[in-house]
């Protein structure tokens, strides 16, 4: 089974050093146990572009779909064999990035 594990900010580029330290660190760890699959930061939401194309021509909007105090910064996606080891894995990814995270299973 699959997860995605959001990191939830409220600031961009917010990671200190020793953030960024823990962060590979944890990342190398969870590859080493075989749940890694994919990961990666986001830029800030001003950059996002907003995309309805439900009508006869695509609206393109600029800046983020939501306007909120937080926001998806980054995201893990973990190969785990149940939610209980997902829930781990994002445990300790929540203390090595120092933000809150999201765990939901992919469908």
């Amino acid at each position: 089974m699959q997860y995605f594990v959001s990191v939830i900010d409220d600031r961009t580029n917010s990671a200190t050093s020793d953030e960024m330290a823990a962060i590979t660190a944890f990342n190398d760890g969870v590859r080493a146990a075989g749940h890694w699959v994919f990961a990666g930061g986001l830029s800030s939401p001003t950059t996002a572009t907003v995309i309805d194309n439900r009508g006869g021509e695509p609206l393109f909007t600029d800046g983020p779909f939501v306007e909120s105090k937080e926001y998806l910064a980054g995201f893990w996606i973990f190969e785990a064999p149940d939610l209980d080891v997902a829930l781990k894995l994002a445990a300790d990814g929540s203390k090595a990035c120092n933000r809150k995270v999201e765990v939901r299973p992919f469908l």
